[in-house]
């Protein structure tokens, strides 16, 4: 069987095409079906459906919506439920076996791409101030004729979408579908390419099936979920596509394209995209390396393509978390943006592109997905390949606002992390290598004395691992160093009431390995030769299944004998030359796959055990990954002022309890800026925090700054890991303001940082954003770690006493004076009702 995401066997038997609404009732055995000998998007007159009044379903249950039917000319469909276009014959009940209207042409057999037809039937998904709203047509796929802001009135929709035809173009206007090819006048990338054997693939899709359901679990109206079949006979292809628009208005797609022809099919790109506005005029798409990820960078969206395309065979420290596309100027408080995330964690493409002749009937497009190496998928008849969830997210609050619709989905899952995020101790920057017993022992005593919560055994504790030259692959625990195994360090962690965590790189493997030198073949590599190495080590290919037997027999063992809450998973290089072995082929495909697979499989034996992704840092964040992680390490970089900027813009994508953060030392191990207690602990507190440093030597000051931070952490983590998180768009370079506010405004933390020195005398007055107008807040700042460094004669007169009150919109619209901070100094601002 070929190389898949998920691979499934379909039969090329079709049955007649079929529409389905699920009404809020579908549990009841309650659905709405046409039926006819072509697919239902051809129909002229339709059935429309809505609920209302109440009445009784066959399985007993009372005062159900009773479901009405009548004739019109137009769908309008809301998570399930549809308003009539226009009036017409009206039936109560179980709609007539044969609608009324014109009867229904046959299907033809080689359809056309469709022109835009002011009446074409439209489905209006709507959630949290945000619609996405599509035209069905008769033939070709299902297209967006909106994205943005919520239109609940979508009358004169469609009809006013249609371009005009210029000179020295296709002669019709075809409107771009969610699958753009070259048949519809589309220039630009494809929705999907392939071949078959060298022969092209320009499919004429036929649907053959439109599914609307409600959004599970959300209430009536509240999103809404829609899924389309089609096919592509004379190119032998099947087509499947999945729009979900979640409870807070996140777009997330998916695809998957079946081989229903007769010989092997090669996918060369299937991505999703949807449109964009003129009124998008610039593009932010962060980048980064090796503790500087998350760098910001904007530039205009000109005509052409800006596609961001990693190779890394990991998200990599330079991938864009989100390509946002924006109003000019935007910021995180103002303009309108439509970002893209692609969550998959092997190898991606995001892109924006905007052409002379537009993109049907928008300007331009937004989308991604997988990056496909030549060869590396190939679909016997039956199989498919389906995509990652591609993510969109819209907002005219800027970027905040993009970020929270995000941020609330995280949260909403089933599997987000549920219990209280632990302070943590990792041992990497207090002792690196050197593990010995009673060093470690003093360390967790100090680490449960100032309020740690979970003690975590980092790189080191394996069989011949004095370096990071030798020892990755043999999992282990070195006798020489541990002679009783981790058990005495374990026991005694836990008996100071605190968690356990350790450390593993299973996808790695050192050439001074016993796994390496006994199985060779088992590296990602081309047959006759060796990648180069990074960080002394080669890639294990675990799209070899006896190489996965092995680290899920290995991990199980540990995880077993040991009990740890928490895995740090690390990985520590690209993948270069990662060629699948046993077919020649490339592999990173596969190896994503797989990587997924051993977690899951690892999980389910396990189901309390919690992993982290660490990538050298944060060369692993993307979403695909944390469907199976409960936090990121943002970056190796402990240095707060490098951090300051790194979580900020990790924000984009992620909301702070799933962002690790740590107190280093005084002296950054990675920057070599030595920089106050005080700001690398208000640094690392909004997010998940935690301590890198050896603090058996600190001094009792510290330790009581360190205790006091902590307790600090717990008093406000309720807030931190449950509130929106917003950013300044701050007028000074030289200063950054973070926050995070209830869902109700009823409190809130900020952080204002000053990063270097400013040509402004003092900050002025200061803005908070994102507080209720209409609450009167008691504003404090917080001393709990001391005192800051400042630059002045005198602070306000307000900070003197400790504490203010003012109304929400005071605070926001007229804003607070600070104090005139030295370089490198934090402060913490507490809001709670007055």
């Amino acid at each position: 069987m070929s190389d898949t995401a998920r691979l499934s066997t379909r039969s090329a038997t079709r049955t007649a095409p079929v529409l389905r609404i699920r009404s809020r009732i579908s549990s009841c055995r309650w659905a709405a079906s046409i039926a006819s000998p072509r697919p239902v998007e051809n129909v002229r007159s339709r059935w429309e459906l809505w609920t209302t009044g109440r009445w009784s379903v066959n399985n007993g249950e009372e005062n159900a919506p009773r479901p009405r039917f009548r004739v019109g000319r137009r769908w309008i469909v809301s998570a399930g439920v549809l308003t009539a276009g226009e009036p017409g014959t009206e039936h109560v009940g179980a709609a007539p076996a044969t609608p009324g209207g014109p009867p229904v042409p046959q299907q033809p057999g080689a359809p056309t791409a469709p022109a835009i037809a002011p009446d074409v039937p439209t489905v209006r998904l709507a959630a949290a101030g945000t619609a996405l709203v599509l035209g069905v047509p008769d033939t070709g796929l299902p297209y967006v004729l909106h994205w943005g802001a919520d239109l609940p009135d979508t009358a004169g929709l469609a009809a006013l979408s249609g371009p005009a035809v210029p000179h020295n173009t296709v002669d019709a206007a075809f409107p771009l579908s969610l699958v753009p090819g070259q048949g519809e006048g589309w220039s630009g990338h494809p929705g999907l390419s392939g071949h078959r054997e060298g022969r092209a693939s320009h499919p004429s899709w036929l649907v053959r099936e439109v599914v609307v359901d409600p959004l599970p679990d959300a209430p009536a109206g509240t999103g809404g979920v829609l899924v389309f079949t089609a096919e592509a006979p004379a190119a032998g292809l099947g087509l499947r596509g999945e729009l979900r628009m979640e409870a807070d208005g996140l777009v997330r797609a998916r695809l998957e394209a079946t081989n229903t022809g007769e010989d092997v099919w090669t996918p060369a790109a299937l991505h999703v995209f949807l449109p964009l506005p003129r009124e998008a005029e610039e593009v932010l798409d962060p980048t980064g390396r090796w503790c500087r990820e998350r760098v910001p960078q904007r530039r205009d969206l000109a005509q052409g393509t800006l596609l961001r395309a990693s190779r890394r065979g990991r998200t990599g420290h330079d991938a864009p978390l989100f390509l946002v596309a924006g109003t000019s100027g935007f910021g995180f408080r103002r303009g309108e943006v439509w970002g893209v995330h692609v969550a998959w964690s092997g190898d991606h493409v995001h892109l924006a592109e905007r052409l002379p002749e537009g993109a049907g009937q928008a300007d331009a497009v937004l989308g991604g997905g997988e990056l496909l190496h030549p060869g590396e998928v190939r679909l016997a008849p039956g199989e498919s390949y389906g995509t990652p969830w591609v993510c969109f997210s819209w907002s005219d609050r800027g970027l905040d606002g993009m970020s929270a619709r995000v941020h609330r989905w995280l949260r909403a899952r089933p599997h987000h992390p549920a219990t209280p995020r632990p302070v943590v101790l990792n041992t990497w920057e207090a002792v690196y290598f050197d593990h010995r017993l009673d060093t470690l022992r003093a360390l967790a005593d100090t680490a449960a004395r100032v309020g740690v919560e979970r003690f975590v055994l980092d790189d080191g504790w394996f069989r011949g691992r004095r370096d990071d030259t030798a020892g990755l692959g043999d999992w282990t625990v070195d006798p020489e160093v541990w002679p009783d195994g981790l058990h005495p360090l374990f026991d005694h962690v836990r008996a100071l009431g605190m968690q356990v965590g350790l450390w593993v790189e299973p996808e790695m493997a050192n050439p001074d390995s016993d796994l390496f030198r006994a199985h060779p073949d088992w590296i990602l590599s081309p047959a006759d030769h060796r990648p180069p190495t990074g960080r002394g080590q080669h890639v294990l290919d675990l799209g070899r299944p006896e190489v996965a037997a092995y680290l899920l027999e290995r991990l199980d063992a540990l995880v077993a004998e040991y009990r740890p809450d928490h895995l740090k998973w690390d990985h520590n290089r690209d993948l270069l030359e990662a060629v699948h072995g046993p077919t020649g082929g490339a592999g990173v495909h596969r190896q994503t796959a797989a990587v997924y697979a051993l977690l899951d499989r690892l999980r389910a034996r396990h189901p309390g055990l919690e992993v982290e992704s660490c990538s050298s840092g944060g060369g692993r964040v993307d979403l695909g990954v944390l469907e199976r992680t409960d936090r990121v390490w943002a970056s190796d970089v402990n240095d707060p002022l490098e951090r300051l900027a790194i979580q900020r813009w990790t924000g984009l994508l992620l909301p702070p309890e799933l962002v690790g953060g740590h107190v280093g030392g005084p002296v950054s191990h990675t920057t070599g800026r030595v920089t106050d207690l005080a700001t690398r602990c208000l640094t690392a507190l909004i997010g998940h925090p935690g301590i890198e440093w050896d603090i058996s030597v600190c001094t009792e000051e510290e330790l009581g700054v360190l205790a006091r931070w902590t307790a600090l952490y717990r008093e406000l983590r309720p807030l931190l890991h449950t509130g929106d998180l917003v950013r300044a768009d701050d007028p000074d370079p030289a200063e950054q303001l973070d926050g995070v506010v209830a869902r109700d405004g009823a409190q809130a933390v900020f952080r204002y940082a000053r990063l270097t020195s400013s040509v402004r005398t003092h900050p002025g007055r200061v803005r908070l954003p994102g507080l209720r107008p209409d609450l009167r807040y008691r504003l404090r700042w917080r001393q709990d770690v001391g005192w800051p460094a400042t630059m002045q004669r005198a602070v306000p007169e307000w900070f003197t006493l400790g504490e203010a009150v003012a109304s929400g919109r005071v605070l926001e619209r007229s804003g607070v004076q600070l104090p005139n901070l030295a370089p490198g100094q934090v402060i913490l601002l507490h809001l709670t009702p007055a």
